[in-house]
């Protein structure tokens, strides 16, 4: 009869950055990040492959250092957080495909709308703090297209360029901490 240890692992928000990059008018990229997002990692057996990840962040937290374009991203043009507050990604599989490198399946919810993702993640390490607490460091990639979430709000310039990409790149650096 074998038993399977599951251990918990929280994200440390104050070591950790969800960021996005969107093209611009074509010709610049704009940064953003939301400022406040938990979630964690529940691993079997020690391994992080087959591991389970949730994930939240606040809509009103959003950051891309202009207040202007913030409210405009908070409105119903972009995000409704009024109506949808919160964004949520759930696991549906974490399989290693090399010595670090992992591809990390889950449904994104963002403005009542889930869709799967494919995101891929490489493990930067684990190790013992000055504090004795086990950290897992992670960074995470992917791309998804915002308008499939129902973000559609889209202007176009004389030349017939849009103003917003439709693909949306996601740059996430996690920091774990492994509860005891």
């Amino acid at each position: 009869m074998s038993t399977q240890t599951v251990t918990k692992w929280a994200i440390d928000p104050t070591h950790s950055e969800i960021a996005f990059k969107v093209k611009h008018l074509v010709i610049s990229t704009v940064t953003g990040k939301f400022k406040d997002f938990s979630g964690y990692l529940e691993t079997e057996n020690g391994g992080f492959e087959g591991s389970s990840v949730y994930f939240e962040a606040d809509i009103n937290s959003i950051d891309t250092n202009n207040d202007d374009r913030d409210a405009h991203l908070k409105s119903d043009d972009f995000f409704n957080a009024e109506e949808h507050p919160k964004m949520t990604f759930e696991s549906r599989s974490f399989k290693k495909f090399g010595e670090n490198d992992y591809k990390l399946i889950g449904d994104l919810t963002i403005r009542g709308n889930t869709n799967t993702v494919e995101l891929d993640v490489t493990h930067g390490g684990t190790v013992e703090d000055p504090y004795g607490q086990t950290k897992a460091g992670f960074e995470v990639s992917g791309e998804i297209n915002r308008k499939e979430f129902g973000l559609s709000w889209s202007a176009v310039t004389e030349a017939g360029n849009l103003v917003v990409s439709e693909n949306v790149k996601l740059n996430i650096s996690v920091q774990f901490t492994k509860e005891s």
